[in-house]
């Protein structure tokens, strides 16, 4: 008979037997059947290195919310370009029969653009800006004039070369700043890429406040964010022990609906709402095959522990997003002008134009 084993170490087992089959391994999936089947009741072993450092005080004030942003980004920039190839867009892309990861990053930044109409001279906000690769698309593509903003000095150090190098520093603006302290609105228009995520369910109101204050009438916002499903009782949510702890410290996921309900509380008008579960999956999965493909590099950049943790997490996210467990959204919504003028077109879909 299979043992019964504590249920930390038959949670990790399962978990890396479901990385194994991810991955295709049949050998690894044999192993991991064989280890567990002779596994004994020992104790679980010790936290690796890698987990997160011990947070102290309320969850989501700016210095934790620098320290939590540190940790998962600040690992260094060639880890990234191991992991997420040339475009460094660290979000779902947007995949087409015969995609490549970085086309399908490409086209991504590209529907975020037309979904907020932009053209030159417009000022775009990039919340949560990452490795600079929206602000860069934006001003390359469509001439916008972009302020992106980030907790993480290596990323902002990172985009701010890339802008220079690309001749593009007259356009692009990349900050050091919680969002929370931009005062030089009103912008035409905001992306929010992969960044809600960070804010807290108990912040996200003054989140979707800050965004609309900081907006045009007439302006948009492109929510591009992780959901979850709805709990029977949410009182009852709780964050992943394992992802909270070892990769992104302090993330919450909230139902679409929620998050909706939020932006409109806000004074939104919530215009168009497109699911990607299924692109993510398939991100997820090019991720996972390039650190692969890298994984001795990425151990040197890293370490062996943080480099399985990435594994880890990404293989079985795919997993998630593949069976339903987690899906990602893009939420276009407007600060509707006085008297109810939206400003927008009586059909959204088409996005306008690709840029020639």
């Amino acid at each position: 008979l299979r043992p019964r084993l504590p249920r930390r170490v038959s949670a990790a087992a399962d978990t890396a037997a479901a990385t194994a089959a991810l991955l295709g391994d049949a050998e690894a999936r044999s192993a991991v059947r064989d280890l567990v089947a002779l596994a004994r009741p020992w104790p679980a072993p010790a936290p690796p290195a890698e987990e997160a450092a011990r947070r102290g005080g309320p969850r989501h004030t700016r210095r934790r919310d620098r320290q939590a942003i540190s940790h998962h980004y600040d690992v260094g920039n060639a880890f990234y370009e191991r992991v997420l190839g040339p475009s460094m867009v660290y979000s779902c892309a947007y995949w087409t029969p015969g995609s490549t990861l970085e086309r399908a990053q490409h086209d991504k930044l590209d529907l975020v653009c037309r979904k907020l109409g932009l053209k030159p001279g417009d000022r775009l906000l990039d919340v949560g800006c990452g490795w600079g690769s929206m602000a860069l698309h934006a001003a390359r593509a469509y001439g916008a004039r972009v302020t992106g903003v980030t907790l993480s000095r290596e990323q902002a150090l990172y985009a701010r070369k890339k802008a220079a190098d690309e001749g593009l520093a007259d356009l692009v603006e990349i900050r050091i700043q919680d969002y929370r302290d931009v005062k030089d609105g009103p912008y035409d228009a905001i992306s929010s890429i992969g960044m809600a995520e960070h804010v807290g369910a108990e912040r996200y109101r003054d989140y979707a406040r800050t965004l609309h204050a900081l907006l045009r009438p007439g302006g948009l916002l492109l929510n591009h964010q992780i959901a979850r499903p709805p709990e029977a009782d949410e009182a009852a949510y709780r964050v992943d022990a394992f992802i909270d702890a070892y990769v992104f410290p302090d993330g919450e996921l909230t139902p679409v609906g929620t998050t909706v309900g939020e932006l409109e509380r806000a004074g939104f008008e919530v215009r168009d709402v497109e699911a990607l579960r299924e692109h993510y999956a398939l991100t997820l999965r090019a991720w996972v095959a390039r650190l692969e493909q890298h994984w001795d590099e990425a151990v040197a950049l890293t370490s062996a522990g943080r480099a399985r943790v990435w594994q880890l997490y990404m293989a079985a996210s795919a997993l998630g997003f593949e069976r339903g467990r987690l899906g990602v959204n893009q939420v276009l919504a407007v600060r509707s002008a006085p008297r109810g003028d939206s400003g927008l077109p009586l059909r959204l879909r088409t996005w306008g134009a690709q840029p020639a």
